[in-house]
């Protein structure tokens, strides 16, 4: 679904044409609070889970949740963060086969982990197998004390926008320094700082990770640098903090037939 979107991220092509060739197709995920079913694209709502599938839980020695660090959990369920469906995100390539995408994590904070927050698993599913063959009805959910607020997300529906957007960290530093004087006047004129003028940093598919900090792309075992699948952000539908600002964000390597992912946080 492609809309006009009344807001940033800006058409900056005309604008500053020296950006055209670094314009992302990205797909925004806009929340807005409600009561999302298993069978529809959601932030934090009920997912199409295989009733033969137990659900994944994070048994990490040593995670914990604010303000019980000397207290460690135990074995804890991951909670539901992002599912989508491929009839809503149609800039989205799937595995073949497969037509959800489904992200999960455990809401607490790992010293093990370089990220220190949320571990995210990922899950590619066929809509019609799991239906099939059953979902599962009675989805475990941490119990008070064994989360942290800031990573429980509130059920959303969503809103799947098509947008393009531009480079802000990942822009190269010899093109920022020439293009700062146009940077600068487009600032003025629209009363607001680059990064709201041309980057999505709210939740989405694709395009370029809603950095707070420089990049720090990952790769994987074989070495190819992997691309960005998702940003989980905090906003006021989804009632998560997740830090000062940023979020969390998902990568994915499509050359390697495993598909292989990988996760950042910054705040």
């Amino acid at each position: 679904m492609t809309q006009s979107f009344a807001g940033p991220p800006y058409d900056l092509d005309h604008l500053i044409p020296e950006l055209a060739a670094l314009g992302r197709r990205t797909t925004l995920l806009l929340p807005k609070s409600g009561s999302p079913g298993d069978k529809e694209s959601s932030l934090g709502g009920p997912m199409l889970w295989p009733a033969d599938e137990p659900w994944p839980t994070c048994g990490q020695s040593g995670h914990w949740a604010w303000p019980n660090e000397k207290n460690p959990a135990g074995t804890v369920p991951m909670v539901p963060v992002v599912q989508l469906f491929a009839r809503d995100v149609p800039a989205l390539s799937f595995p073949e086969g497969m037509d959800v995408l489904q992200l999960v994590w455990c809401p607490l904070i790992h010293p093990q982990d370089q990220a220190r927050a949320a571990l995210p698993k990922l899950y590619w599913r066929n809509e019609n197998e799991v239906c099939a063959a059953g979902m599962l009805q009675a989805v475990p959910a941490p119990q008070e004390g064994e989360f942290e607020e800031e990573f429980m997300p509130n059920p959303c529906t969503v809103s799947p926008i098509s947008v393009v957007e531009y480079p802000n960290w990942d822009l190269p530093q010899e093109l920022r320094q020439t293009l700062q004087p146009c940077i600068e006047e487009l600032e003025v004129r629209f009363g607001m700082e680059y990064a709201l003028l041309a980057c999505a940093l709210q939740n989405k598919v694709g395009g370029y990770p809603a950095w707070n900090q420089p990049p720090n792309w990952p790769s994987c075992e074989r070495g190819h640098r992997m691309e960005h699948l998702l940003s989980v952000t905090p906003e006021e539908d989804l009632d998560m903090v997740m830090g000062d600002l940023g979020g969390i964000y998902v990568f994915l390597c499509r050359q390697c037939p495993e598909l292989p992912y990988a996760h950042r946080y910054d705040c």
